[in-house]
C-alpha cells in the first residue's frame, strides 16, 4: 500500500501545456504533482514522533517487477528523481486536533509532540497536508497518510541496519554496491541465507504472535530507497518494523548512495532508546561500515540498556578493529556476537536467553517449511 496519494485529474486551471507535461511525466512513471509522503511514525505513551517528506517531483509507486536489467536500472533511478519542497508549512491531524510544522531544505517534516492521553499499542492512522501556500485557510495540495507505531510491552525489541546485516549490499565496494542496485529490484534481491530465520525468531522471543517485538530498521540509506526497502521486506517475510533512514539525495548524488555521515545514525539510535526508556534492546549489524563504532558507543552511552550486540562479518580488512570494539561492548557485561553465518546467530540467541526451546522447536519448522511471519506492527 503506498504511503501517500495522488489526484488522478488535473486541477480545473490547468493549460493544454500543464496537462501534456503532467501525461509525460507520468508515461516515465513520474509525477509532478504535490505530494506528501508519510513514513511509519512511533511513539510511546508520553512521547510520538511522525515524519516524512513534501515533493513537488517524485516517482509514482512502482507496481511491477520484471527481470529486465534496464528496467530496474530505470526504476532505480527515478526513486532518486525528486524535487523536495522546502520551508513550507504541513498540517497534521491527530485525534481531531490540528499541528503545524515546516519543511527543511530537502522536504522534510518532523513532529514531535506528548499524546496526551496513554496511547493503546499498535498502529494507529495519522493525515498530514499540505496547504495551498497561496491559500492558507482553503485547499490543500497533497494528503498523505501513516501510521504511528506504539510498541507492545514486551521484555526485548530491536534495532537493525539493512546493508550487508540482512540485505545483501556489497557496501565495502562501490562498484559492486552499485552494481547490484541497477541490475536488481526489491523482489530479485537477496537477503542473507538464515537470516529471516533468525529474525522471524527474533520477532516471537518471549512474546505472543499477536504482541511480538517491535523491530526499528535504522540505515545509512537514503529515504530516496523507502519503497524498495519495504517491499523487499514484505516479499522476504522480515518483520514489518519502523525505517529510519538518512537525509534524501536528487539524481546528481545517485553515485553517493549509502555514503551518508554515520553520525546521524547514533542520533536516530539514541532518539530512539530515549523514547522508551525502560526498554531492553538488542542491536544487529555488521562489520563493513560504522555499525561496530556505533554500537560500542550506544552501550557506553546507554549503559543497562543493550541485552546483546550481534555484528555480521562481511567485510575482512575491517576485523582487527571489530575485535577490539567487541571486546569494549563485552566488558560492559552485553553479549556479543560477531558471525558469518545466521544459524551461529540463532545458537548464540539461544545460549544467552534470547530465544527459548519453544523457539527453536520454530526454527525446525522454518528449515522445513516456511510459514507466516509474525508482525511486529
Amino acid at each position: 500500500m503506498s504511503d501517500y496519494t495522488i489526484s488522478e485529474s488535473a486541477p480545473a486551471e490547468s493549460s493544454f501545456f500543464d496537462n501534456l507535461k503532467r501525461k509525460l511525466f507520468h508515461w516515465f512513471r513520474l509525477t509532478n504533482q504535490p505530494v506528501v509522503k508519510v513514513y511509519h511514525g512511533y511513539g510511546s505513551k508520553d512521547h510520538l514522533v511522525v515524519f516524512g517528506h513534501v515533493f513537488n517531483l517524485s516517482p509514482l509507486p512502482r507496481k511491477k517487477y520484471r527481470q529486465n536489467i534496464w528496467t530496474n536500472a530505470l526504476a532505480l533511478i527515478r526513486s532518486f528523481m525528486v524535487q523536495p519542497v522546502p520551508d513550507v508549512k504541513v498540517v497534521m491531524e491527530w485525534q481531531r486536533k490540528k499541528m503545524q510544522a515546516k519543511t527543511a531544505s530537502d522536504g522534510f517534516f518532523m513532529f514531535q509532540f506528548e499524546p496526551g492521553e496513554k496511547m493503546k499499542s499498535g498502529l494507529h492512522t495519522v493525515e498530514v497536508h499540505y496547504p495551498d501556500p497561496e491559500n492558507p485557510s482553503g485547499t490543500y495540495l497533497a494528503t498523505g497518510k501513516g501510521y504511528i507505531v506504539i510498541p507492545f510491552e514486551n521484555q526485548y525489541a530491536f534495532i537493525s541496519d539493512i546493508d550487508d546485516t540482512f540485505l545483501v549490499s556489497y557496501s565495502s565496494s562501490t562498484f559492486r554496491k552499485l552494481k547490484v542496485l541497477l541490475t536488481k529490484n526489491a523482489h530479485t534481491r537477496r537477503p542473507f541465507d538464515g537470516v529471516v530465520k533468525h529474525y522471524k525468531l527474533l520477532a516471537s522471543a518471549n512474546a505472543t504472535f499477536k504482541t511480538a517485538n517491535s523491530f526499528f530498521y535504522v540505515s545509512s540509506s537514503e529515504w530516496n530507497l523507502y519503497s524498495f526497502i519495504k517491499e523487499f521486506c514484505r516479499m522476504n517475510e522480515i518483520p514489518e518494523g519502523v525505517y529510519l533512514l538518512s537525509q534524501i539525495k536528487k539524481l546528481k548524488e545517485f553515485y553517493k548512495t549509502g555514503g551518508n555521515r554515520h553520525a546521524t545514525k547514533f542520533m536516530r539510535i539514541a532518539r530512539i532508546l530515549e523514547v522508551y526508556p525502560d526498554q531492553k534492546f538488542v542491536l544487529l549489524g555488521d562489520d563493513s561500515q560504522q555499525d561496530p563504532t556505533i554500537y560500542a558507543a550506544i552501550v557506553d552511552h546507554f549503559p543497562g540498556r543493550i541485552f546483546s550486540v550481534y555484528l555480521r562479518h562481511v567485510y575482512e580488512k575491517n576485523v582487527s578493529n571489530v575485535k577490539e570494539l567487541i571486546k569494549k561492548i563485552e566488558a560492559s557485561g552485553v553479549q556479543c556476537c560477531h558471525f558469518e553465518h545466521s544459524n551461529e546467530a540463532i545458537e548464540h540467541s539461544y545460549k544467552i536467553g534470547l530465544i527459548s526451546e519453544k523457539e527453536l522447536e520454530l526454527k525446525k519448522q522454518l528449515d522445513s517449511k516456511p510459514i507466516q511471519s509474525p508482525v511486529s506492527i
